[in-house]
């Protein structure tokens, strides 16, 4: 069997892929999954010949008793990639341009004849025809890029924004193989998101208008049922209906507060104003504000401070206690009476990061809740039933203030002995997110 019948029999299933990813996998891992089929499908088929001396490939195979010369043409091999939805290029190790599929064309409004062969420089950002191509190809020259993958790693992930005109591109880098003696060739493979961004922005916007046509009325009457809580005249009856109305209306309160926060944060611009901070004196502040509740639950709160001094954090100190607050009123909300949460910070070894934890001795969460937690509105079954309030929005926000500080958070489990949250932050300033990043 032919190399070339190889791809064109992986076709099917790939594509397949591709289907199914969209339609049952988070959208970035979807897009992933898809760029990952296309780059497979080029890969092969550059193997097999590429775009360049295809017909001396197939004249060379028919000599030797291989695939006649007539079987696959050239053209037919370009209407593949031509029907693809997303923009293809291919360019070696100069910038020189040797592949531009139909998507691309209409894309960056060229004929791939303009471009064909065209080593691309920095410089054509002056080129106003020019000037989108080259901010692709040199993703730094954009006027927005958000990285969407680990520096090194491939392939490479970034978010493009532009103005004018308004575009959102995904561009996604991948290295091909390369032949002995050839210069190496990269694949781009460019997915206009300008209409699916403008969704979902518009979705944010109207989630933060309503949350603030919200805030006004529940204010006030928040400050009406508590005025009516501290009624003498009151009776028993209408106390107890007033004093649930006033929980209702505050959890209420809660929630929309929380939504503009998400709101805020899923846009990327929830405002991070980071500051070198002592971790043992941040975590003291902040323990002492939730010491009050936790005596409230009868549940003892203690700090093991490190024997020694830790380096400094860079966090921000507001949005850091936040989340702070949310991991510790769930320690004592979901704990038993008498008892403990226990804090804990240390360097982690040979690493720039300090570790935080806090360990309760509370119901614990099943083991196949554990994932679901950080997700927006989502709570435990049992811890339902053990505490019927809650948003389930407050660790999904703690889990992203966290990770805009450079940190992550994991969690361990054991049903009905006990929880031990842990997350880190970085002791080096570089590793702290230079730019707040919209939440996929």
């Amino acid at each position: 069997m032919s190399n070339l019948k190889l791809f064109f029999i992986s076709l099917p299933p790939a594509v397949g892929i591709a289907v199914i990813s969209f339609y049952f996998l988070p959208l970035l891992w979807s897009v992933v999954s898809v760029a990952l089929a296309i780059l497979l499908l080029v890969i092969l088929f550059v193997a097999t010949g590429g775009f360049v001396g295809t017909r001396a490939r197939q004249t060379e195979l028919g000599a030797a008793g291989g695939i006649p010369d007539s079987e696959v043409s050239e053209s037919e091999l370009r209407l593949i990639f031509n029907t693809l939805g997303d923009a293809l290029l291919i360019y070696d190790e100069d910038f020189r341009i040797l592949f531009f599929n139909a998507a691309a064309e209409r894309l960056f409004m060229m004929s791939e004849k303009e471009v064909s062969g065209a080593r691309m420089q920095p410089e054509n950002i002056n080129d106003p025809k020019l000037k989108l191509l080259a901010e692709v190809i040199f993703p730094s020259l954009a006027p927005v890029m958000v990285p969407r993958s680990q520096a090194g790693a491939w392939p490479q992930i970034v978010d493009l924004s532009f103005d004018e005109p308004q575009l959102e591109l995904r561009v996604m880098t991948s290295q091909l193989g390369q032949a002995p003696g050839q210069p190496a060739r990269f694949l781009k493979i460019i997915q206009n998101r300008t209409h699916e961004t403008a969704l979902l922005k518009t979705k944010s916007d109207f989630v933060t208008v309503a949350s603030h046509q919200f805030k006004t009325p529940l204010t006030h009457i928040n400050w009406a049922l508590d005025a009516l809580k501290s009624d003498p005249a009151l009776g028993e009856g209408n106390k107890e209906m007033i004093n649930e109305a006033s929980k209702a209306g505050h959890l209420l309160a809660e929630i929309v507060e929380n939504l503009l926060s998400i709101s805020k944060m899923e846009e990327g611009r929830f405002g991070y104003k980071f500051e070198p901070a002592d971790p043992v004196e941040f975590l003291d502040k902040v323990l002492g504000q939730v010491l009050p509740e936790a005596n409230r639950a009868g549940v003892r709160l203690y700090f093991e401070k490190p024997p020694s001094s830790l380096p400094e954090v860079f966090i921000d100190k507001q949005r850091l206690a936040l989340a702070l607050t949310n991991f510790l009123d769930n320690a004592v909300r979901y704990n038993t009476k008498n008892g403990e949460v226990i804090v804990r910070v240390a360097q982690l070894a040979d690493k720039p990061f300090l570790q935080f934890s806090i360990k309760d001795t509370g119901i614990g969460i099943p083991g196949e809740d554990i994932p679901k937690l950080f997700g927006k509105f989502f709570r435990a079954e049992n811890a339902v039933k053990f505490q019927t309030e809650g948003t389930g929005l407050g660790l999904y926000i703690a889990k992203n203030i966290i990770e805009a500080h450079g940190g992550k958070v994991r969690i361990e489990s054991e049903l009905n002995r006990g929880t031990t949250l842990y997350f880190t932050l970085p002791t080096d300033k570089s590793l702290v997110p230079q730019r707040e990043m919209p939440i996929e």
